[in-house]
């Protein structure tokens, strides 16, 4: 696995103790939706249908959305079961997630 991909994984365990992160469609949508979303990932191996729908309403609400990792991955670094979607609740761990990312530095964090 690659180093990066390691650490932005940590984060998100880091995140999810520190009760930054919000997983699921559901719980994903409705921080979206509230404003509390700082960063939306959707697992690569999402359904096409989660990740248009997604997309389109991080671009519509102005959310930053990375494709990162498979669900396995995401659910396993939040000890949960599989997880195709998460909301980062949290600037600093959104920030942190991007620069791991090697995104041009995140300015409103590059989003894909």
């Amino acid at each position: 696995m690659l180093d990066n991909k390691k650490k932005v994984l940590n984060l998100i365990g880091l995140a999810t103790k520190a009760g930054k992160t919000v997983s699921g469609e559901f719980s994903t949508e409705k921080a979206v939706k509230s404003g509390k979303a700082c960063m939306v990932l959707v697992s690569e191996d999402a359904s096409d249908n989660t990740r248009k729908k997604f997309t389109d309403m991080c671009t519509y609400y102005r959310v930053p959305i990375m494709i990162f990792g498979d669900k396995d991955e995401l659910g396993h670094y939040m000890g949960k079961e599989m997880r195709a979607s998460l909301a980062v609740l949290d600037e600093g761990f959104a920030k942190a997630m991007v620069k791991q990312m090697n995104i041009n530095g995140g300015s409103k964090y590059e989003s894909q």
